[in-house]
């Protein structure tokens, strides 16, 4: 569902009369449906993450991932003259890159679109626990309901690969930008890194929902009926992640929809390497059973990792290799 064109405002939740409720408990029959339109399948795909979506992937609002964000800005757009006026973040998820990104001196003020309503609305009420100037709308990607050159920058993090036509979504990402005003994605898998990093956790999440079978282990598993909702929304993550990218591939896709200055550039090899299957244990089981310990020790081996890439793997290592995709383009 899109949206006219008229300017928005600000809201902690979805409008009756402008955007849909958020449904996060699809039933079997809805999971069905959505295996054969990838639309339906994003919007419960992510209504059913939302609430959920901060803590699974440790997403804060904090100085950490502030430098995180600020950081994929910088190594895909360079220098700039700083902060944007407006920005629009698309896909916004629980607004992770735009409000860390605003909180980093990138961006003024923001917008949010994503085609969940329950992202939407999460997104909505972690800007204003900021106190940031953001708007919020449920819309398709492919078709932003904002009118043509309204903003100064457009970003999004993990999106395009959702994205069943890329190139009409950087088009209209050109269309509401004004002359001189840029995009940048991060977070897009490539095709070599998605096909490692799925088998690791697909090996990973095997092994330990296995291990904790066991009797001694009983009180490492998490409760069946948590699995089962895992594996629905498994199936449907088959369904919502439509591409991955081959670097130049995506440069080729922001030079079609009409950018300049288009430029890609990969990240995380051997820090994926050892993510995912940390990320798959820690939804496999318990939360409270790994604590603090736990934590420190894959943020800390994380940094060393990304330093190891940064540093040494970059220089020897095809960029086609490392799992993250960033593309920026400007329009003209």
């Amino acid at each position: 569902m899109t949206a006219s064109p008229t300017e928005p405002t600000r809201r902690l939740a979805a409008v009756p009369d402008l955007d849909p409720a958020p449904n996060p408990h699809a039933t079997q029959e809805e999971v069905e449906a959505a295996l054969k339109d990838t639309k339906l399948a994003q919007v419960l795909y992510h209504d059913w993450e939302a609430e959920t979506y901060d803590d699974k992937w440790h997403i804060s609002y904090d100085e950490r991932c502030i430098d995180y964000a600020r950081g994929r800005f910088d190594a895909v757009a360079g220098e700039q003259d700083l902060p944007y006026e407006r920005a629009l973040e698309l896909g916004c998820g629980t607004g992770f890159f735009l409000l860390n990104l605003m909180q980093g001196g990138v961006a003024k003020r923001g917008s949010v679109t994503d085609l969940s309503p329950g992202m939407v609305k999460v997104a909505l009420r972690n800007a204003d626990h900021l106190g940031l100037e953001v708007d919020g709308r449920v819309a398709d990607a492919e078709t932003i309901p904002y009118a043509d050159n309204t903003f100064d920058l457009v970003v999004g993090h993990a999106v395009l690969h959702h994205i069943p036509d890329v190139e009409q979504a950087l088009r209209e990402c050109l269309r509401v930008l004004k002359p001189g005003g840029r995009f940048v994605f991060a977070g897009e898998p490539t095709t070599v890194g998605n096909f490692y990093a799925r088998w690791l956790g697909r090996i990973t999440w095997e092994s330990v929902t296995r291990v904790t079978k066991l009797p001694f282990l009983a009180d490492w598993r998490r409760p069946q009926e948590e699995l089962d909702e895992s594996s629905r929304a498994a199936a449907l993550e088959a369904v919502v992640d439509l591409h991955t990218f081959e670097p130049t591939q995506l440069e080729e896709i922001a030079v079609a929809a009409g950018a300049v200055e288009a430029k890609a550039v990969t990240e995380e090899f051997a820090s994926a390497l050892l993510g995912w299957p940390l990320r798959t244990v820690e939804y496999a089981v318990p939360r409270e059973k790994l604590g603090w310990g736990w934590a420190q020790f894959g943020l800390q081996s994380w940094k060393k990792l990304t330093w190891v890439d940064e540093n040494v793997l970059r220089h020897v290592v095809p960029r086609r290799f490392f799992y993250n995709a960033l593309i920026t383009g400007v329009k003209p």
